[in-house]
């Protein structure tokens, strides 16, 4: 019986270690650090920031006031702050959606965003990056940067409701060379859209597109 004891307790600790690798890792108030080349299950604070490690692997990341980051070729779940900015370093794959309300989302070179992404006041800039679903805020500017490519729409909403007595500032919606947005472009507000000459995008609705052929769009 005891020869076998060893080869039971290696399947044993074999068998689980599939578990603690993706542990999930939850406070309410503190920041969350990923370490790098590690498996995780989901991450979320309520009150801190979150950072993922190189060629980590994450299930759904979630704080309310705290920024994240995802550092390069790491894999996520969905993505969503309250409060705070997200930005995902390159070749990054998110499973999900992204959102977030008072912050900004940037996805550098080869990210791949599996769903859509959403803000309310934060700008979205693209770089060579693809996004499955739609792009909406509110009053962020938007950048579809250099050969990235949106499978769905992009929808600027209107405000729900505003107290300034003063004019809004109207978002910049850039589209740029090589860049795709394959859905419709709708715009329930203001905007200012440009579009670069070698860029193809959807029927636009609300406003009437700028065309441009320099490396960056005209300044306002």
């Amino acid at each position: 019986m005891k020869r076998h004891s060893i080869p039971v307790l290696v399947a044993l600790l074999l068998a689980t270690a599939p578990a603690l690798a993706q542990q999930s890792l939850s406070k309410v108030n503190g920041s969350i650090t990923a370490e790098s080349g590690q498996r995780y299950g989901k991450l979320d604070t309520v009150n801190g920031s979150i950072k993922v490690g190189e060629g980590s692997e994450t299930g759904d990341i979630e704080t309310v006031n705290g920024g994240i980051r995802i550092d390069d070729r790491a894999r996520t779940g969905s993505i969503s702050t309250v409060n705070g900015s997200v930005r995902l370093a390159r070749e990054v794959i998110a499973s999900g959606g992204i959102e977030t309300v008072n912050g900004s989302i940037f996805s550098d070179r080869g990210g791949q965003i599996q769903g859509g992404l959403e803000t309310v006041n934060g700008g979205i800039g693209l770089v060579e990056s693809q996004v499955r679903g739609d792009i909406e805020t509110v009053n962020g500017d938007i950048t579809v940067g250099i050969g990235s490519q949106v499978d769905g729409g992009i929808r600027v909403r209107k405000p729900s409701f505003s107290l300034s007595l003063t004019a809004t500032r109207k978002p910049r919606i850039i589209i740029g060379p090589n860049a795709t947005v394959s859905g419709s472009l709708v715009f329930d507000r203001e905007v200012v859209l440009y579009v670069h000459r070698t860029a193809k995008i959807g029927a636009v609705t609300g406003t009437q597109p700028v065309p441009f052929d320099s490396e960056t769009a005209p300044t306002d």
